[in-house]
């Protein structure tokens, strides 16, 4: 059990920020995302901050304080012409400060790269559907490893039926896929879903749910371990401190191998790169289907042309079969959402740009 103070890592404490800049700077991206074209016809920009602090005391010897800083910031555009439209967002979230918020981007940043991409979505052809090797940018990967499998192996999931129930020590991915769920946030910094103790009072240690393929850990809060006959490792979390402690995500990831995205698009013949993670569904079986923002058309191993309007679905176990190339980039890249597992909660999920087969749909 945690004891001690356990404080989040923050550049730019949130509380010595005036509320008048986080308003000014919300605003002023706002309208620089209206402004940019007269193509664009509407913007939105959202800033939201949690900033929590709880005590845990139990009778198992828990007696940890907590300080936790989650800051997040979104643009969203809309681009229309004639009977076309085009909605992208843009954004950033994390557990930090506002210094670390803005690390990598200006604020205006968002909102011009949110607005250039709607409007150039405008004049983009629609994808046709076909199953066929896809490239997937690290929101991608996120998104297929948080709602595809991390789901499936939260051990109340698997106790209810989860197609991952049997599967302990079965080869269930290629041989190049390692998948984690880390309250710390090692691999890059800053990642949305970081925690230090759980809600439950144990402190946080990595799962490798997947090991070189092979199913090897479920998600547990202290009753399931107990029923698994494993150990916690952080992963029960209550949104209030009225709210029943849920197995939730924190930091969920493929981990990055050795290739390069230029050594991706040279081996690939026909394909389709896929940039911008929007949402979707995936059930207990694996079975999914995601929305994404961008989709760039592959012919002999060079980017030939932007598409639009797609989704991609498949087998979750499926496609991580399927998996060739694992890149040596990595980024979180899920921060700016919720879980919505019955109470919202602050997760994060990532990887590095992979390669695999999956069913790409075109939406007309």
């Amino acid at each position: 059990m945690a004891r001690g103070l356990k404080q989040a890592k923050v550049i730019g404490n949130l509380e010595n920020i005036d509320i008048e800049q986080k308003v000014k700077v919300t605003k002023d991206a706002k309208w620089a995302a209206r402004n940019y074209s007269e193509k664009i016809k509407s913007a939105s920009c959202i800033y939201r901050e949690i900033l929590d602090h709880k005590i845990i005391v139990n009778t198992d010897g828990a007696e940890v304080q907590l300080y936790d800083s989650k800051p997040e910031f979104v643009v969203t555009t809309i681009a229309a012409e004639g009977n076309e439209t085009a909605t992208i967002s843009e954004g950033i979230g994390v557990t930090g400060g506002w210094n670390d918020l803005f690390a990598k981007h200006d604020p205006l940043d968002y909102a011009t790269l949110a607005s250039d991409k709607a409007v150039n979505l405008l004049k983009a052809n629609h994808l046709s559907g076909e199953s066929t090797t896809i490239i997937l940018d690290p929101g991608m990967v996120g998104l297929i490893a948080h709602e595809a499998i991390g789901h499936m192996v939260e051990a109340d999931f698997v106790l209810s039926g989860s197609v991952a129930k049997d599967k302990i020590g079965q080869q269930v991915a290629s041989e190049l896929v390692t998948l984690i769920d880390s309250g710390e946030s090692k691999t890059s910094p800053n990642g949305a879903g970081t925690i230090a103790v759980d809600d439950e009072g144990v402190g946080v240690e990595p799962v490798v749910i997947i090991e070189n393929g092979y199913l090897k850990s479920f998600l547990h809060n202290r009753e399931s371990a107990f029923v698994f006959d494993t150990r916690p490792a952080g992963n029960a979390r209550a949104y209030e401190y009225d709210d029943d402690p849920l197995i939730r995500m924190r930091n969920t990831f493929l981990e990055p191998k050795r290739d390069t995205i230029d050594d991706m698009l040279r081996e690939t013949k026909h394909g389709y790169l896929l940039k911008g993670a929007r949402n979707g569904q995936a059930d207990a079986n694996g079975e999914f289907m995601f929305a994404f923002q961008e989709a760039y058309l592959i012919e002999k191993g060079e980017i030939k042309e932007l598409l639009k309007g797609a989704s991609v679905s498949g087998g979750a176990f499926d496609v991580l079969r399927s998996v060739d190339m694992v890149g040596k980039d990595f980024a979180y890249d899920m921060g700016t959402g919720y879980c919505g597992k019955i109470q919202p909660m602050k997760v994060d999920g990532g990887g590095p740009h992979i390669r695999c087969t999956a069913t790409v749909g075109g939406l007309q």
